[in-house]
C-alpha cells in the first residue's frame, strides 16, 4: 500500500512539474519591437530610422541620465502594463514633458534632454 500512495505522490509531482513548466514557457516574452526588449525603454542612434538596433536600453523606473546624445534619436517604449515614459530637460528626471505610452514611440531632438524617467503604471 505504502509503494502504491509513493507511486501515486511521484506521478502527482511530475505531473505538477510538467504542467508548471508548460504554463512559463507560454509567458514567454513576444519578440522585441525594432529591437527593443520587452519592459524596456529604449533609445537609438542619432539619424537611425528606421529604428533597427538600441544604442540605449533602461528597464528600472525612476530617472535614467544622458550623456552626448545629440540630434534626432528613436526612443520607443516597451514596456508593459500601462508603464510610461517621459524625455526631461533637467537631469534626475526635472523638466518633463508630455508621457510616452507603452507601446508608443517619439522621434525627437535630443539635444535639450538630460534624462529619461520611466514611471510605474
Amino acid at each position: 500500500m505504502r509503494k502504491m500512495i509513493r507511486g501515486a505522490a511521484a506521478l502527482a509531482t511530475a505531473a505538477a512539474a510538467v504542467v508548471g513548466l508548460s504554463g512559463v514557457a507560454d509567458a514567454r516574452p513576444a519578440d522585441p519591437w525594432a529591437g527593443c526588449p520587452d519592459g524596456a525603454v529604449c533609445v537609438y542612434p542619432q539619424d537611425q530610422n528606421p529604428a533597427v538596433r538600441p544604442s540605449l536600453v533602461f528597464y528600472s523606473y525612476g530617472p535614467h541620465n544622458l550623456t552626448n546624445q545629440y540630434g534626432r534619436h528613436w526612443v520607443l517604449n516597451n514596456q508593459y502594463g500601462g508603464a510610461t515614459a517621459a524625455l526631461c530637460t533637467g537631469s534626475g528626471g526635472v523638466g518633463c514633458g508630455s508621457r510616452i505610452a507603452q507601446g508608443t514611440g517619439v522621434y525627437a531632438d535630443l539635444t535639450p534632454v538630460n534624462s529619461i524617467t520611466l514611471y510605474r503604471p
